[in-house]
């Protein structure tokens, strides 16, 4: 949902899954018509899987399975979690009603995004943003930990994460999101 990835990536982001798995599994999807691979930019024999039509029409899907396994008992937020699934949280978990507009940039695990705030919208890419006024970075579960709290942004941004910008921005974009819906 943030772009086409190479097998390597998507696997990187599944640990424990063997690459046999993984295979049939993209397979299936592509069959479904939920994926399609295509080419590397400038490298044929590179393939990569992107979503089609029908994989994007899955997201309300997606986001409701988020914010409902974020609310059951076994959710446990300090198992691992990969830069791209940390990103679909957030656009899953995020009180867009009390979004303000801005440019905010996350650095997690080597991989860049790019959030776009504003009234009654999210939307995430990956990407760098020069003109970003709130920078986080960190590990992915460091991140996680701080963007979904309880810890106010001053006490996480010492030492648990990178933080570069406004704290009561950054403080006020931290509280679009939790890990309960509604809390």
């Amino acid at each position: 949902m943030l772009g086409p990835r190479r097998f390597g990536a998507l696997r990187d982001g599944l640990p424990g899954i063997s690459a046999n798995i993984l295979t049939r599994r993209l397979e299936d999807l592509e069959a479904a018509g939920i994926l399609a691979r295509e080419a590397a930019p400038g490298m044929a024999r590179v393939q990569m899987y992107r979503l089609t039509e029908a994989g994007f029409d899955l997201w309300p899907v997606i986001r409701a399975l988020c914010r409902w396994g974020a609310g059951q008992p076994g959710h446990d937020p300090r198992l691992f979690i990969s830069p791209t699934a940390l990103m679909l949280s957030l656009r899953a978990m995020c009180a867009r009603d009390r979004a303000v507009a801005q440019v905010v940039a996350i650095a997690a695990a080597g991989e860049e995004f790019v959030i776009h705030t504003a009234p009654g919208q999210f939307r995430v890419a990956r990407g760098t943003a020069e003109a970003a006024g709130l920078r986080f970075a960190g590990s992915t579960n460091a991140l996680a930990a701080a963007l979904y709290g309880p810890m106010p942004l001053a006490e996480t941004a010492r030492g648990l994460i990178g933080f570069e910008g406004d704290l009561a921005q950054g403080q006020a974009f931290v509280d679009l999101f939790a890990l309960r819906p509604g809390g």
